[in-house]
């Protein structure tokens, strides 16, 4: 799509706040485009004009014969060699393919950081009923006020026409139903030390994804987690139970705190409210490049653009993390990036609301709706962050989709942090039986609590 065109459209579009009104999506005889010239997710089936984008012919959707769930996923395109590198002596050349955020990264560590480009593999792939669920959508789903009504076990607007429509894209791609991570997270420092803040044993569960349920029978909660920690020796004992609701007002989390040995519900587990998980370091809302409540956003599409974002990246996870953790920054080595369409997506924070970043800029992917990379603005138009993910193939799913893998730079600081490194976990993206409704309850966490 030419992005100049796509501008012009995102003009008409204009913003749009999640309290609009209740809208449907599209009409039956656009949503019938979901099974022609678009994917079932929705995305341009056809490659682009000169061929650096190929079309989608269905995914990466068969595992390699010796791979045993919950171990390391290998990397199906090893043996490819980059197209080029971008590094700070020809990054002007590349700009207008990268975000703001990557450039500035370049420029900041000349000696270091560049971007290897390989072939563009679209892999991104779903089981037949997650697409069917994600047809249904395109003509049920709908928002009113804060809450997303109509809308189960797919991507609910899979032709959007708002940023908001966008976000919440992001926010419900397919990722599995019931997972298991063994999480490892890790703060950079400004001079260059590792520092570590968490490692944990996550359960994982999207009540929206149960394949035997319906809009009728969904009750809401479509994100459950619970966190048991182990390290650092600070951190061991701590853990934490979160449900995000479709409506945000319902959402709640809970900490199980060592020194009190006590359950606490936490008052404002959403937007820049530093996570416990991360030790105070991430924000809430930075939790997988983006997570939360929308409306403390105005969201507007600025149009769909070729760019070049992390994709595919099973490289990432072969060899130890003490080995794709440079001192500023993760070993270009060991990210892969290719070229693929992307919905450009700004919020600027809402009237009557106050944000650390008040101006944020996502790049959600059109294959799987998944925010692969976000530019953060704070108050004073300085830009500040850099979000990040590392969508990987998971053929066995199948899905292409960060297995919550994510982190960000500070590009003011020099400061940076990386979230689920699962190089050397016991158990790195484990598909589980569905989980227990109560596994994820405060009482079961104080239950397991070990100091």
């Amino acid at each position: 799509m030419n992005f100049k065109l796509a501008l012009a459209a995102a003009a008409v579009l204009g913003t749009t706040l999640i309290g609009a009104p209740a809208t449907a999506a599209v009409s039956p005889e656009e949503a019938a485009k979901l099974k022609t010239e678009l994917t079932p997710f929705g995305a341009e089936k056809a490659g682009n004009q000169d061929g650096s984008i190929p079309a989608w012919t269905g995914g990466y959707t068969t595992p390699q014969p010796d791979f045993k769930n919950g171990g390391r996923r290998p990397d199906p395109f090893a043996g490819e060699k980059p197209l080029l590198s971008i590094n700070a002596q020809n990054v002007d050349q590349y700009a207008d393919q990268l975000t703001e955020g990557v450039k500035a990264l370049i420029r900041k560590y000349p000696e270091t950081y560049r971007v290897d480009v390989y072939p563009t593999h679209r892999t991104a792939a779903a089981p037949q009923w997650v697409y069917d669920n994600t047809f249904k959508n395109a003509t049920r789903a709908h928002i009113t006020g804060n809450t997303l009504e109509g809308a189960y076990g797919g991507i609910p607007f899979p032709i959007p026409k708002t940023g908001t429509e966008v976000m919440w894209n992001h926010l419900l791609h397919w990722r599995g139903t019931s997972f298991h991570v063994d999480v490892r997270g890790m703060q950079g420092t400004g001079d260059g030390k590792h520092v570590p803040t968490v490692f944990s044993s996550s359960d994982f569960q999207l009540p929206y994804y149960f394949e035997d349920g319906s809009p009728e029978s969904f009750k809401g909660v479509f994100w459950m987690i619970r966190m048991m920690n182990y390290g650092p020796p600070i951190r061991a004992g701590e853990a934490i139970v979160g449900r995000e609701s479709i409506n945000p007002d319902n959402s709640q989390t809970w900490v199980y705190l060592t020194g009190q040995r006590r359950v606490r519900k936490l008052p404002n587990a959403c937007c820049d409210t530093p996570t416990p998980a991360s030790a105070g370091v991430s924000m809430f809302d930075q939790t997988g490049v983006f997570n939360g409540r929308l409306d403390r956003f105005d969201w507007k599409i600025l149009g769909k653009k070729e760019m070049i974002i992390p994709y595919n990246t099973n490289r990432a996870l072969q060899r130890s993390y003490k080995d794709v953790l440079l001192p500023h920054h993760l070993n270009p080595d060991d990210v892969r990036w290719e070229k693929h369409r992307v919905w450009v997506i700004e919020a600027t924070v809402a009237q009557g609301f106050r944000h650390q970043s008040p101006k944020r800029r996502y790049y959600v992917d059109e294959d799987t709706w998944v925010a692969v990379l976000a530019d953060h603005w704070d108050a004073n138009d300085q830009l500040w962050q850099m979000g990040f993910s590392m969508p990987i193939v998971m053929p066995d799913l199948p899905a292409t989709a960060p297995p919550m893998v994510f982190g960000f730079y500070d590009l003011l600081s020099g400061a940076w942090y990386y979230d689920s490194i699962l190089n050397d976990a016991r158990e790195q993206y484990k598909i589980m039986p569905r989980y227990d409704d109560t596994v994820f309850t405060p009482e079961a966490m104080s239950g397991e609590g070990v100091r």
